[in-house]
């Protein structure tokens, strides 16, 4: 069997006015938040993330109700 397969996503941060920072995920436009850390902003970006796939998916006429919670898959070994 092939080796695992993780779906990773990129990060980029940047410091912005007042001290806050923002962050985006460079893979997918729209996905992006901030806060007063580093640590924050990085939660926050993930929520954003997972809010704009649940939309996509709800565009497609994809059943995104229920009770949801985060999945990390790895394929392979």
């Amino acid at each position: 069997m092939p080796g695992p397969l993780t779906v990773s996503w990129t990060v980029a941060f940047e410091e912005v006015e007042d001290g806050w920072i923002m962050a985006r995920v460079v893979e997918k436009p729209g996905a992006m938040s901030q806060g007063r850390t580093r640590g924050e902003a990085r939660e926050n970006v993930r929520d954003a993330l997972r809010e704009l796939l649940i939309h996509e998916a709800s565009e497609r006429g994809q059943d995104v109700q229920g009770d949801l919670e985060p999945l990390d898959v790895q394929i392979g070994p």
